[in-house]
């Protein structure tokens, strides 16, 4: 049953993560206004932005205003179609919006509702994630899709945030508007550092071992960067397998060897 727990998400507190969240919470606070300010989230596949955003949209849970009888989204999060397509993006923005529609809708139509839609629920941020799916588009799709995006910005008054690979700020690059009003936040791969030694030690707790791993050592720092790419996801899978090795030798701690075995294992 320990073992059970392994596979589930858990939210591991880090410096850097932490700071993305402020900057989140503080974009959320920011009143209504003519330039509304935007972020692109960006790092490297596996390296823990859709937690950062999966967190901070946790914090921001929708409510529903009995009164008159509305449910209120603070926070809205989709992702960009894989075809950067405005018709594409209002069906996936109605899908998360839980709005009944035809996708064989005309664009005019589409944009219409969704529009009513957010005015009534009232977000205070739209989060577009993959947004480098921009870039499968041709130059005229991917500027429609950044006009699309600035309209909404300014019709609807509220803070974008877009996530993507490190490739991301590179889909914005066709647009100086974008650029301006967008503040990129890297989220950066691990290297040896105190950074990663604490984030080594945030892990033990949640760990389902019956003994500590010291995971912070020295030793098994530089192997869990060395085999993880300094990737979150990756350090995380690691020591979730390494934890169930460690459960079903009954040894109840994470060693070296367990993490070699895992790793040569992937081999």
């Amino acid at each position: 049953m320990r073992g059970d727990s392994l596979g589930r998400d858990r939210w591991i507190d880090y410096s850097r993560a932490s700071k993305a969240l402020l900057k989140l919470e503080h974009l959320l606070e920011t009143p209504p206004k003519e330039r509304m300010p935007c972020m692109v989230l960006h790092g490297d596949s596996n390296i823990g932005k859709t937690l950062i955003v999966a967190k901070f949209q946790r914090e921001h849970p929708d409510h529903f205003d009995d009164v008159k009888g509305v449910e209120h989204r603070d926070v809205v999060v989709m992702q960009m179609p894989a075809t950067p397509d405005q018709h594409r993006f209002y069906t996936a923005l109605l899908f998360v919006l839980g709005a009944p529609h035809s996708a064989s809708a005309s664009l005019s139509v589409l944009e219409r509702l969704a529009r009513e839609l957010l005015r009534r629920m009232a977000p205070r941020m739209l989060v577009v994630d993959e947004v480098h799916h921009l870039l499968a588009g041709n130059y005229r799709e991917q500027r429609a899709s950044l006009n699309l995006l600035k309209f909404l910005a300014n019709d609807l008054k509220f803070s974008i945030v877009l996530v993507g690979t490190a490739d991301a700020p590179l889909a914005l690059a066709t647009d100086p508007q974008i650029i301006s009003r967008f503040t990129p936040f890297e989220v950066p791969r691990w290297r040896e550092s105190d950074d990663l030694r604490r984030l080594l030690g945030a892990f033990e707790p949640v760990l389902p071992l019956r003994k500590p791993s010291d995971l912070m050592q020295r030793s098994i720092a530089q192997f869990v960067l060395s085999a993880s790419d300094g990737l979150t996801g990756e350090i995380s899978r690691l020591l979730n397998e390494a934890a169930a090795l460690a459960i079903t030798d009954g040894t109840e701690h994470i060693t070296l060897e367990h993490l070699k075995h895992v790793a040569n294992a992937d081999g």
